[in-house]
């Protein structure tokens, strides 16, 4: 199987990066929500360098824009207390114009991957207030989503997924990773793209981040070459006590299909800060290996953890140990 890190800050040099192969990893995902390929120039040379060292041949997937959207720049965090009144949009904090339309009173607003909860209150042309229900301090770029919200269907790809997958063939990517599947056409979408830009041999991943892709992953199966189970926004998705039944859910869609998958998300949390895993997260690990996944990746915990290297080290052996259970 897949052992998948996230290139970051904490490991952009060269001995990091082949510290984190000869642990095992096998590839590396770039997160392309603030940078595209071409600011990554560097960081690339640095995993190519390193995985010749160590005699790998890395895979390397991006993880588009995709759907999602973001937060505007800001000129510096806001704190965001409980029961207080923001504003989003004009005079408050920078959002996309085109969500404006679909703020009605009473429309829950999750901002930073859902660890801030707002509730629309009152409406304008430019704007629309929102009381916080739970609090926190906003960063710039951060997710924003509108869970529920009738008729809301942001773009497949943004021009900046469009310029990326221009780059693709040249800068090596095996993988392009698309957010919040919603359907079919979709991935169709993205595919068309990567064929029109000599990407044939790329690889497609679904990320099942929201409902409709859940609903619907029997469609998307055959129009994908991997499944992703991206457990941040799926667990904004549906009450966290149900993330586990909708995991196991598409997992056995993914077996009875020979389709692939791949589980991601606070798989070793705890790690960005500790060099020693929970005991909850390893075996969460181990049970997504008895599950059948193709795959495993981590995200912040390399990309701005402590302790990448260490990280690697508790996912590979942890996933081997699994495998070796099943093998029995």
């Amino acid at each position: 199987m897949d052992f998948y890190g996230t290139l970051g800050p904490s490991c952009a040099a060269v001995d990091r990066l082949k510290d984190m192969f000869c642990a095992g990893m096998t590839g590396v995902r770039l997160n392309l929500s603030h940078v595209t390929l071409q600011d990554a120039a560097e960081q690339l040379r640095a995993l190519q360098e390193a995985a010749h060292c160590c005699g790998v041949n890395t895979k390397l997937l991006i993880d588009m824009q995709g759907p999602e959207l973001r937060v505007g720049k800001m000129e510096s965090p806001v704190e965001l207390q409980e029961e207080t009144e923001t504003i989003l949009g004009h005079g408050g904090i920078p959002v996309p114009e085109m969500i404006l339309p679909y703020m009605a009173s009473g429309q829950t607003v999750l901002l930073d991957d859902g660890k801030l909860l707002l509730e629309v209150t009152e409406t304008c042309d430019d704007h629309a207030k929102a009381q916080v229900k739970r609090g926190g301090v906003l960063h710039s770029r951060k997710s924003i989503a509108l869970p529920g919200a009738k008729g809301f269907r942001p773009p497949t790809m943004t021009a900046a997924d469009l310029e990326n997958i221009r780059c693709a063939a040249k800068c090596g990517v095996t993988g392009v990773m698309q957010p919040f599947v919603r359907d079919r056409e979709d991935l169709e979408t993205v595919r068309r793209a990567l064929d029109e830009n000599g990407c044939q041999h790329v690889r497609l991943f679904a990320k099942i981040e929201n409902m409709d892709g859940v609903e619907r992953l029997d469609e998307l199966l055959p129009a994908c070459d991997e499944v992703v189970i991206a457990r941040g926004d799926l667990g904004n998705a549906v009450p966290l006590w149900e993330l586990p039944s909708v995991q196991k859910r598409i997992a056995a869609q993914c077996r009875a299909a020979g389709k692939p998958f791949m589980v991601v998300t606070q798989m070793l949390s705890s790690m960005e800060q500790n060099p020693v895993p929970t005991r909850a997260e390893v075996s969460d690990i181990f049970n997504a290996v008895l599950d059948g996944a193709a795959s495993v990746m981590v995200t912040g915990e390399t990309a701005v953890g402590r302790y990448p290297r260490e990280v690697m080290h508790y996912l590979v052996k942890t996933a081997q140990e699994a495998e070796k259970w099943m093998n029995r």
